[in-house]
């Protein structure tokens, strides 16, 4: 529009306009490289996020718990949606004048949140408890979405490989040195 006035008044010449449409079409460019880099960005934050908890989830569907790949991938994929909006929208009105936000406290709704549902998931039945391990593994799969929500991404895989290795791998030792997991036999009557 700025463009048609200067050239109906004359005060342009096509050089001028040439510049002015180059510098124009430039500056469109970055904008749209920049926003499709940051949804990409996004995109693969929730891809990763979703698939370190489904990691995770894997092993507790081979041990035939209830809260399994799906419900893992879900956690994590939450935590880092929630951790990616927060800091969104802080970026998105840390310019105003007056406003008081704290995005830091997202984070600390998802643990308490992940709280319920641990708390949901732990039973206690005939002198012990069950999904303690479960409710556990789905603290730490909300925690591994919230640092990748965070672009914290090898803190993320790291964790996500230990926590497997914990849940597969200290499993065998209960197993082999304390004697958990193994059914005994009833002595026969």
């Amino acid at each position: 529009m700025v463009l048609r006035w200067l050239k109906k008044s004359g005060k342009i010449t096509r050089s001028i306009k040439f510049k002015n449409s180059a510098i124009i079409l430039v500056w469109f460019w970055v904008f749209i490289k920049l926003m499709l880099s940051h949804n990409l960005e996004i995109f693969f934050q929730l891809f990763l996020a979703g698939f370190l908890g489904g990691l995770v989830g894997i092993e507790r569907e081979h041990k035939g718990k209830e809260a399994g790949f799906r419900t893992y991938t879900l956690v994590s994929l939450g935590s880092a949606l929630f951790t990616i909006i927060s800091f969104e929208s802080f970026i998105s009105v840390s310019g105003g004048s007056g406003i008081a936000f704290d995005p830091s406290r997202i984070v600390g709704q998802i643990v308490l949140g992940i709280g319920f549902l641990g708390a949901g998931l732990i039973v206690y039945r005939q002198s012990h408890i069950e999904g303690l391990t479960t409710a556990a593994g789905l603290w730490v799969v909300a925690a591994i979405g919230t640092a990748i929500g965070l672009h914290l991404y090898f803190p993320a895989i790291f964790v996500s490989l230990f926590t497997i290795l914990i849940l597969a791998g200290l499993r065998i030792v209960e197993e082999r040195i304390f004697g958990k997991g193994i059914k005994k036999e009833e002595p026969k009557k």
